[in-house]
């Protein structure tokens, strides 16, 4: 296992991230914690999760995923051995009503609210890495390419007391560093530039999607990943499974995610059907598993800090950790450069 230095902090994190969010939905607690046992044993020292989760977030699991991480953590011993991060629900009057209803602000009263929920469930004193898990403002996230402004907005909390108010919980302790999540390079900017002017903490990562259907993140985000020493943590780097060729190949179980929950049809269009067919096919042709080379090729971008992995099955979380091993040839690379440019970024 490789290990990357988180942005400026003194954080060192596995190449590979354990993504959480199927605790408490897919899987049970006795399969979180197996999970959790086997990536720790592998090297990964890096587990991400949310007060969102699991996902699909609902009322009846709010917090489960954390609370199967708490009672990991408290059985194994393991806190001084990880590095943990979690993230604060942004709003979403109209699919998360259970959370503050749905009108999160990312001010001090309410992160503190949020975090001392989350460290209670965790049962820990302290969290590596807290994230905001979207803005609150109204922009391009969660597959939405385009901006588009919206006279409509709410009264928005300002930076400035955003960071004031995280800077109180890292002197209190209760945070060590913090980051981002679905952001735009405006975002990732706001916050590093009003932080540096008032000497606030400086956000060390960025949560955002990244993966071979989806590399809109090279467009403006990577050059302040380089320049500004912000880490991205990319999430669904499989397209919550699609680049493993289950789907395309006709082999996804009734259980799969897609097959459970076909709303989320992010990676499902037309256009990304054919990229994902592409990338199979060339997987295959190389005698490679589709989802081990799409993980390398996450693994293999140097302004990637960590590759996030999510599994339901043992067998996915050992082939998907072992992704480390692979490293993709030069030709094997050019190869992915055309198809991208045939089919670029079918799921932003």
């Amino acid at each position: 296992m490789r290990y990357n230095t988180l942005g400026h902090s003194d954080l060192s994190v596995s190449e590979i991230c354990l993504g959480t969010m199927t605790f408490g939905e897919q899987n049970t607690e006795a399969e979180g914690h197996e999970q959790l046992d086997y990536a720790v044993a592998q090297g990964v020292n890096f587990i991400d999760t949310a007060e969102l989760y699991a996902i699909p977030p609902k009322a009846e699991t709010y917090g489960e995923t954390e609370r199967i991480i708490g009672t990991w953590l408290k059985a194994r011993g393991r806190r001084d051995d990880v590095v943990l991060a979690s993230k604060m629900a942004g709003p979403g009057p109209d699919w998360i009503p259970h959370i503050r209803g749905g009108h999160s602000r990312f001010n001090a009263e309410q992160i503190s609210l949020a975090l001392d929920n989350s460290l209670k469930r965790l049962q820990t004193d302290y969290v590596d890495l807290y994230q905001l898990h979207w803005p609150e403002r109204k922009t391009n996230y969660f597959g939405k390419l385009g901006f588009e402004a919206d006279l409509s907005e709410p009264d928005l909390t300002p930076v400035e007391e955003t960071l004031q108010a995280l800077a109180g919980q890292v002197k209190a302790g209760k945070i060590r560093y913090i980051g981002l999540s679905n952001e735009t390079p405006w975002g990732m900017m706001q916050f590093l530039s009003v932080a540096k002017q008032l000497q606030l903490p400086l956000i060390v990562s960025v949560q955002n999607p990244y993966s071979l259907l989806n590399r809109t993140y090279e467009i403006g985000c990577a050059e302040i990943s380089y320049r500004e020493s912000v880490g991205l943590l990319a999430y669904s780097p499989l397209g919550f499974g699609v680049l493993s060729g289950k789907y395309v190949e006709g082999s996804a179980d009734d259980n799969a995610r897609l097959n459970l929950w076909p709303h989320y049809a992010r990676y499902s269009n037309p256009q990304a059907i054919e990229a994902t067919k592409a990338y199979v096919e060339l997987a295959r042709r190389n005698g490679l598993e589709p989802a081990q080379m799409a993980l390398a090729f996450v693994n293999s971008r140097p302004f990637v800090a960590s590759n996030i992995i999510g599994a339901t099955s043992m067998q996915q979380l050992e082939s998907n950790i072992a992704s480390t091993e692979l490293t993709l040839s030069a030709t094997l690379l050019e190869e992915i450069e055309a198809i991208h440019k045939q089919w670029p970024n079918p799921s932003p």
